[in-house]
């Protein structure tokens, strides 16, 4: 009696369901935002949610993988896939493509364009991204915060506000090991001070030292948790009325320098800190042993344009804090009449990823800034082509597996830094980049401050807003002292 039961609300729901025939075929992929159109993606990602461009008045949309298919409906939010059955039909497809049929209604016909593949690869990625939420021109920050998402769903939660910390800056956010339980970041004008938050404790320093030319300002974590390396800088930033780069920062002086987190000591060294050379954007090695940065020859103000900085490295011994007498060039700026920004070292060691641009160091706003891979093994750097578009590309921040990396882009419009994800293939190669999905695909036509340093993470931060906040306010930041 049950199996004839189930055999007739079988056919019923059969019955029930509205078969949507095509009028018309069509041999292009449909217009569609964001483009999913070939991308690759980890499995324990978020769905991927977009919207027609087209004048529609209904869609469906079908994600097949074998017996397998999820159908999304047109809504007000674009196509949406429920997000449980998504992640089952990543699961099952790992390592494999699914095949997505997009149906639209236009002037009374059901139209179906030509499917397409998403690619699902055996990896994933880790579960949670940083980033700071800012007005897209810099100059502005009466409202900002960071804040951390969920990539298998789309919660996001803040790190801090500043309508918490009355209405300051706040920046340079920073993970050691991609540790959601180890970092810091900076609060500029009100409550300034550096801000170290370790296995859920709160230190607040003040890092501005009598030998040092300013605070402490770009980060990146040894992989000891002890040792930060820093660059210290005195930056002007002006603002074009023309120029296709509407805003320009750039460094009248900068060097690098460490800071022992144990001894709440800084020290550097002459090759770090030159007076005729500005040193900037430090970054570790997974090993801690080697301490890349960028260092441009010191030229006046009005010469900013000529300024370009080379890539290089000098050893640093973390158990006693000494550096290597001698600097490696691994990018010459000088021979390749470009410059670079941003190096970070893949977790595994094998590659290093940079921006490059025409000038100066602050590719956030320069439209020609690409991404470059440095391999290495074979000491040889080359531009990553399937990443990169005819906009700005320029932060990245790298997975644990070093399969994937995270960067921001201004591809879409031309204003508003996203966030783009890509994999590395073991050869070195790229995939097409996917935009980081919404929960509405309607999301980022709505959505009016940029995505700033995205860093990929393992976790959530423990601490609390309002335990940042209550020591912002209320305790006295650790002096620094000099080495």
């Amino acid at each position: 009696m049950k199996k004839i039961l189930l055999f007739l609300v079988s056919l019923l729901f059969i019955a029930c369901r509205h078969e949507i025939i095509p009028d018309v075929e069509k041999t292009e992929y449909p217009p569609i935002f964001p483009e999913y159109i070939g991308v690759t993606v980890p499995q324990n990602i978020a769905p991927l949610t977009f919207c027609p461009l087209t004048n529609v008045t209904d869609g469906e949309v079908r994600f097949v993988f074998g017996e397998m298919t999820v159908v999304a409906r047109l809504t007000k939010d674009g196509f949406c896939p429920d997000i449980n059955k998504w992640h089952k039909l990543l699961a099952s497809a790992a390592g494999q493509a699914i095949n997505v049929e997009v149906l639209t209604q236009e002037n009374n016909q059901w139209i179906r364009y030509a499917p397409f593949n998403i690619y699902v690869t055996n990896e994933s990625i880790d579960p949670y991204l940083a980033y700071r939420l800012i007005a897209p021109g810099y100059k502005n920050w009466d409202e900002m915060g960071l804040y951390q998402r969920d990539l298998t769903s789309f919660i996001e939660k803040p790190i801090i506000e500043n309508r918490q910390t009355d209405g300051n800056c706040m920046n340079c956010h920073s993970f050691c090991n991609r540790d959601a339980n180890t970092m810091l970041f900076h609060m500029r004008g009100t409550n300034a001070g550096t801000y170290l938050i370790r296995n859920q404790k709160i230190e607040k320093l003040d890092t501005k030292t009598p030998q040092t030319i300013s605070a402490l300002v770009y980060p990146s974590w040894n992989a000891d948790g002890q040792h930060v390396a820093f660059s210290v800088n005195e930056t002007f930033q002006a603002f074009h009325p023309s120029d296709p780069n509407r805003i320009e920062v750039y460094d009248t002086a900068s060097d690098v320098v460490v800071y022992d987190t144990k001894e709440h000591i800084i020290s550097t060294s002459p090759l770090l800190s030159s007076a005729t050379r500005y040193e900037t954007f430090p970054t570790f090695s997974p090993d801690g042993k080697t301490l890349y940065f960028c260092s441009a020859e010191a030229l006046p103000r009005e010469k900013f344009r000529m300024i370009r900085y080379s890539l290089c490295s000098i050893d640093y011994n973390p158990k006693t804090g000494v550096f290597g007498s001698t600097v490696d060039t691994l990018y010459n700026a000088e021979q390749e009449q470009r410059s670079v920004s941003f190096p970070r070292v893949s977790p595994d060691g094998k590659y290093l990823m940079f921006t490059v641009s025409k000038y100066g160091n602050f590719s956030i706003w320069h439209k020609d800034a690409d991404l470059y891979l440095f391999d290495m093994d074979k000491r040889k750097y080359y531009s990553l082509t399937e990443a990169n578009s005819q906009d700005v590309e320029s932060y990245h921040s790298w997975s644990t597996d070093s399969r994937w990396f995270v960067f921001s882009s201004r591809r879409v419009d031309g204003l508003y830094t996203m966030p783009f994800i890509a994999y590395l293939r073991p050869d070195g190669t790229t995939t097409k980049p996917f935009l980081l999905p919404q929960k509405s695909a309607m999301f980022y036509q709505n959505f009016f401050f940029s995505y700033n340093i995205p860093e990929l993470i393992n976790g959530t931060v423990q601490v609390s807003s309002y335990e940042i906040s209550q020591v912002a306010k209320k305790e006295k930041a650790i002096k620094l002292r000099f080495q």
